[in-house]
């Protein structure tokens, strides 16, 4: 059997804890940050944890996280 492929786009935005969740970064920080207010733009800064419902697709395309 050879190797599965990790999908290389996933690995850089995903990593994996210490208890098997996988973490992720929020969106909307790039662009069109002057109409989001100071509140806003610091939670977007924190990490999250990948909802449940996308654990599982998440994990297929990352084999060896």
């Amino acid at each position: 059997m050879p190797k599965m492929k990790t999908s290389r786009s996933a690995a850089k935005r995903f990593k994996l804890t210490g208890t098997g969740k996988l973490k992720r970064n929020k969106a909307y920080k790039r662009h069109i940050l002057t109409k989001k207010s100071a509140k806003t733009k610091r939670n977007l800064r924190k990490a999250t944890m990948t909802d449940q419902t996308n654990v599982k697709t998440m994990k297929k395309i990352l084999p060896y996280l």
